[in-house]
């Protein structure tokens, strides 16, 4: 029911994952309407069932237009979720009911790209971290008045992944015992969904110690929040730091390269 894209880290690269769990994705997603299930995915109990002969491209259009943007989104029961240091499906299994708070996510991106009469649609998403397209299409489906679940999901990107650049599990597989290199990709690449800025060996060099570099020195620019990917030549990742209040770098992670 779900597939696509899913960054593998390995070595060294393992310190980019926070960064790559914070980035954006997008996904395509098929959503049945007319149906709730408890996990509000296919593969659930029905819950309810109601007809949707009222459903038409031009409702959905309009409801759409609702959840792109900015809005407060309550997680699923069914999730890793952890409450207590456990799982919210554990909890969701044994037929109990967390409350959950609302988590704010954004919706940057919301196209019905099909309406399948009578009860389904294709929909491109791209959202920000935390966003879960199963409650996505459960508020849809409440929002219609008809209930909804999610059929399929595909994700096509996870910051600057694409399904394109992916490999199946059997072409990898296949490439291993062929002896062939394995299809790395950059610790560059990898974050290439960050700001960057490239400095001089002698600056490089101080961050890789852990030592604090005032913020003018590092990005005389418009980068005020957020990660900053600091390189040098040729394109080398040295470290990944922010801002902090008294002007200087605080260093989230050092990479060992050469």
């Amino acid at each position: 029911m779900a597939s696509g894209v899913l960054p593998v880290c390995v070595g060294e690269a393992t310190k980019v994952i926070p960064f790559l769990l914070d980035a954006d994705k997008e996904y395509l997603a098929t959503v049945r309407f007319g149906v709730e299930t408890d996990t509000l995915d296919a593969t659930g109990t029905v819950l309810s069932q109601r007809p949707t002969t009222d459903l038409n491209a031009a409702r959905l259009q309009a409801a759409l237009a609702g959840f792109r943007g900015e809005s407060m989104q309550v997680p699923p029961m069914f999730s890793a979720l952890k409450h207590q240091g456990k799982p919210l499906y554990r909890y969701a299994r044994a037929g109990q009911t967390v409350e959950r708070p609302p988590r704010r996510v954004t919706v940057y991106e919301l196209v019905l790209l099909a309406f399948e009469a009578p009860d389904r649609a294709r929909l491109r998403i791209r959202c920000s971290k935390g966003t879960y397209v199963r409650s996505l299409a459960a508020d849809l489906g409440r929002e219609l008045g008809v209930g909804a679940h999610l059929v399929e999901l595909r994700r096509t990107a996870s910051g600057p992944f694409r399904l394109e650049q992916a490999l199946s599990l059997d072409d990898l597989e296949a490439q291993v015992e062929q002896g062939g290199a394995l299809p790395f990709i950059s610790l560059r690449d990898s974050l290439a969904h960050l700001p960057a800025v490239t400095v001089d060996e002698a600056l490089a060099l101080r961050l890789a110690r852990g030592q604090r570099v005032r913020w003018h020195e590092l990005c005389p620019g418009t980068v005020e929040h957020g990660p900053l990917c600091v390189l040098r030549a040729p394109d080398v990742v040295t470290a990944v730091v922010e801002r902090n209040a008294e002007e200087t770098t605080h260093i989230l992670r050092v990479f060992n390269v050469g």
